[in-house]
């Protein structure tokens, strides 16, 4: 009986024992301080000095260091935003370790590199990071994620001044990830605002992506993710999400996206998505829409866009309900007089239908393609006589007796008010 007392006494005392190591281990990290006058003169040195969960605290001035590879559990603190520089040259920080905080740092000048995609912050194939509450100026890439999952990108200011595309990295680069949240963000300048490729359930909140060289948030590839709260605005081409399925929009502001190829949204190879409750002011078109199939695009505003929907002939089954559109130069523009697509309770600007019974519906249907919004699709340059009496004439005659415009293209149940 003795014995047995002694054994569970003894396992008592070693579960104590490893229970206080982790304690110690994680209550008690150390703290590194790198700057002038600090034991350590450079973060290189402070990374090689620390432990697992260590803080390394750096402080305010310039540190041209390059290459830095952070390889184990670490936070990285700046006060008052140490300026970390790449020269133009390099990649600064490499993460190759699970459970690393980067934040309040400022990094600038990362090396344009056409083979390493040099980036001001990299992570690489690492779980449980996060990058929050830095500045990032002038670099090839700021953030960049690499077969990665769980991770942050909270809370950044990022700004490039690139010329063109190809000198020109993106602000946040997904790839091959999966898991991740894009919070709180403010992105301008680069290529790309924000780029996903091969990503998986993660999601983009509350960013501003604005007058970025090609397109505010490029995504492909990359199912069941989600997009809200956004702002792409005087972006080169607006936004493109192409290649997935399983994609929600809701709450977004697309605005001011204006140009020969430029759009508030892209969608090309979409399916079984959701566009809800966005706004698109202002846009050469609102929704570009190609290959997309079983979308639903609810509860937006369409508000004097060029064009408020380009709907190819290729898209099928998507349902367009309880829109807003007002004041566009074409609401519904298409390449086919066949439609396979659902319109129903859209409030339209030009619609001068009239409601009997007074419950709110038009009595009469509604055609949103007009015929000269076909030959516009069909030859461009004919956009010149956009304001003219002949195109006038040519619309009011279509509506009379339609001939070219598709037939099933028209919203049955119009709202007579704004939605």
């Amino acid at each position: 009986m003795n014995w047995w007392i002694m054994l569970n006494r003894s396992g008592i005392k070693f579960i104590f024992l490893i229970c206080l190591y982790f304690t110690f281990s994680f209550v008690y990290a150390g703290e590194l301080k790198v700057g002038k006058g600090e034991h350590f003169a450079t973060i290189k040195s402070a990374l090689e000095s620390s432990s697992p969960f260590d803080t390394i605290f750096i402080s305010p001035g310039i540190y041209k260091e390059r290459n830095i590879v952070i390889d184990k559990p670490l936070t990285l603190t700046g006060i008052n935003y140490p300026i970390i520089d790449g020269e133009d040259k390099h990649e600064i920080f490499t993460v190759v370790s699970d459970s690393v905080v980067i934040q309040k740092i400022k990094f600038i000048n990362s090396g344009v590199s056409f083979i390493d995609d040099n980036a001001a912050v990299k992570l690489d194939e690492v779980n449980n990071c996060i990058i929050s509450d830095n500045i990032f100026e002038k670099n090839f890439f700021a953030v960049y994620l690499a077969k990665s999952s769980d991770c942050k990108v909270l809370n950044n200011k990022i700004t490039s001044e690139k010329k063109s595309e190809a000198s020109s990295g993106n602000g946040i680069h997904l790839w091959y990830c999966k898991n991740i949240e894009i919070v709180g963000n403010y992105i301008s300048g680069h290529r790309d605002g924000i780029y996903f490729e091969f990503v998986e359930s993660s999601s983009i909140n509350n960013n501003i992506s604005e007058h970025n060289l090609r397109y505010g948030l490029h995504f492909m590839f990359s199912d069941n993710c989600s997009y809200s709260q956004n702002e792409f605005s005087y972006n080169g081409a607006g936004v493109a999400v192409m290649f997935t399925k399983n994609v929600e929009m809701t709450d977004n502001t697309f605005k001011h996206n204006w140009g020969g190829a430029s759009y508030g949204i892209l969608l090309k190879d979409i399916t079984d998505s959701k566009i809800y409750k966005n706004s698109f002011y202002k846009n050469s078109s609102g929704i570009y829409i190609e290959g997309s199939n079983r979308v639903e695009i609810k509860h937006n505003s369409f508000l004097e866009n060029g064009w408020a929907i380009r709907l190819m002939a290729n898209s099928m089954d998507n349902v367009f309900e309880k829109n807003n559109f007002i004041g566009n130069s074409f609401d519904v523009a298409t390449n086919s007089t066949r439609n396979y697509n659902k319109f129903k309770n859209n409030y339209w600007s030009e619609y001068s239908g009239y409601d009997l019974d007074k419950n709110g519906i038009g009595d009469v249907p509604y055609r949103p393609v007009k015929l000269y919004s076909l030959i516009v699709e069909k030859n461009r340059p004919t956009l010149v006589l956009l304001r003219s009496l002949f195109v006038g004439i040519l619309d009011s005659a279509e509506k009379i007796f339609p001939v070219l415009t598709p037939e099933t293209l028209i919203d049955n149940f119009p709202s007579m008010k704004k939605l």
